[in-house]
C-alpha cells in the first residue's frame, strides 16, 4: 500500500491579513501563541482559515484574537461543538502585553493579526501594533507599488 504525501505549504503560511497591510500603517510586531482546540489545529493543517476583518483586544491583562474564522471540517466529531468564529486566547509574554496594552490605549492605535503560521509543530499568530491610514496614504502607496512593478518591468526589459 502506498503513502499518499499531504502537500505541505513550503513557508508554513496558513493565513494572511492583506487587508490590514492595506488599511494600517505597522508599526511593531509580535508573535503570539495561540489557544486551540483539536478540530481547530486539524482544520488549520488544511488551511481552512480566514483573518480577514480580525483584531486583538485586551480583556483582564489577556490577549484575545476576535474576527478569526477558522472553518470546521466536514469530518468533526459530531460530540463536539465547532463554533468558528469564538474568541482565542493570545499567549504572549509580560512585556509584550503591557507594551500592546500601552499603545492601543494611545489615539489611533490598535492591534491587529497579520498572519498564522506554522513554527515547528507550533501554531503562531502574527499580531502587530496599527496605526489607520486615511484615504489618501492607501493612494500614495497604491501608486508607491504600481511605480515599483512598472520599474521592475522596465528594468527587466532593458536587460533583454
Amino acid at each position: 500500500m502506498s503513502k499518499v504525501k499531504k502537500k505541505s505549504n513550503s513557508t508554513g503560511t496558513i493565513a494572511l491579513n492583506k487587508r490590514a497591510k492595506h488599511d494600517y500603517f505597522v508599526d511593531q510586531k509580535f508573535e503570539a501563541g495561540l489557544v486551540l482546540a483539536g478540530w481547530e489545529v486539524k482544520s488549520l493543517r488544511e488551511g481552512k482559515a480566514q483573518l480577514v476583518d480580525s483584531f486583538v483586544i485586551i480583556h483582564q491583562n489577556e490577549a484575545w484574537l476576535v474576527g478569526a474564522r477558522i472553518t470546521p471540517l466536514l469530518s468533526a466529531s459530531t460530540h463536539v461543538v465547532c463554533e468558528p468564529m469564538r474568541q482565542r486566547k493570545l499567549l504572549l509574554n509580560r512585556k509584550e502585553l503591557e507594551k500592546i496594552i500601552q499603545v492601543t490605549e494611545q489615539k489611533g492605535k490598535t492591534c491587529a493579526a497579520m498572519a498564522l503560521y506554522w513554527k515547528g509543530n507550533k501554531i503562531k499568530c502574527e499580531v502587530a501594533l496599527v496605526t489607520g491610514k486615511k484615504e489618501h496614504d492607501k493612494r500614495d502607496t497604491e501608486r508607491n507599488r504600481d511605480w515599483a512593478r512598472d520599474k521592475e518591468r522596465l528594468m527587466k526589459h532593458n536587460n533583454n
